[in-house]
């Protein structure tokens, strides 16, 4: 593969294509917490971001060094995305129900639950590293880079839009945002398994 106007087309959209999970847990996470700050939405969408760039280079690298490892792990991907996802929307649709009556303010995102949406929504993208292994080091690195720059900007529209419809719902956001979270996860699975 050559640089070419193609090469940096095909980036953006391999990274739009990837972003969608995210963008969806993005939202969830602005209906949960709709006062977040734009400093901790900045670290939100960092944190998807990061996870989207360094999956396919893992990828990359497994493909150019222990393909076969990696071929027989690829099938647990959407389980492991299931369970993640299920967990994290369990406990968010949970705190939902049992603050419904209640005027407090939703929980915020935590650290861990953070990094288990970053790592739940980019599995996938570890194979990403087998449709650009024949990219040298560089371009799969400024691929994932691209890719981690599309993630960061859809992330932060899907928490815009999820603040903003966070406050307007108030109470229901966090049950919403964990349906949404396990709808994902499901959909990860579905489209995993039967592929």
């Amino acid at each position: 593969m050559e640089w070419s106007f193609v090469f940096f087309f095909n980036s953006i959209f391999l990274g739009i294509g990837l972003a969608m999970d995210a963008f969806s847990v993005s939202l969830a996470n602005g209906l949960n917490e709709p006062n977040m700050t734009n400093k901790k939405m900045a670290g939100i969408a960092g944190t998807f971001a990061f996870f989207q760039a360094i999956m396919p280079m893992i990828g990359w690298i497994c493909v150019h060094t222990i393909v076969q490892y990696f071929k027989s792990f690829q099938h647990y991907i959407p389980w492991i995305a299931l369970v993640l996802l299920l967990f994290i929307g369990g406990k968010m649709l949970i705190e939902g129900i049992r603050n419904k009556g209640e005027d407090e303010q939703a929980s915020s995102v935590g650290i861990a639950a953070l990094m288990l949406q970053g790592i739940a929504t980019s599995i996938d993208a570890l194979s990403v590293g087998f449709t650009i292994s024949d990219y040298d080091f560089i371009m799969a690195l400024v691929c994932s880079l691209i890719i981690a720059a599309v993630t960061f900007f859809i992330c932060i529209i899907g928490l815009i839009i999820g603040r903003r419809f966070g406050t307007r719902l108030s109470n229901k956001a966090a049950i919403l945002g964990g349906i949404v979270l396990i709808a994902i996860g499901i959909e990860i699975f579905i489209t995993g398994i039967f592929k």
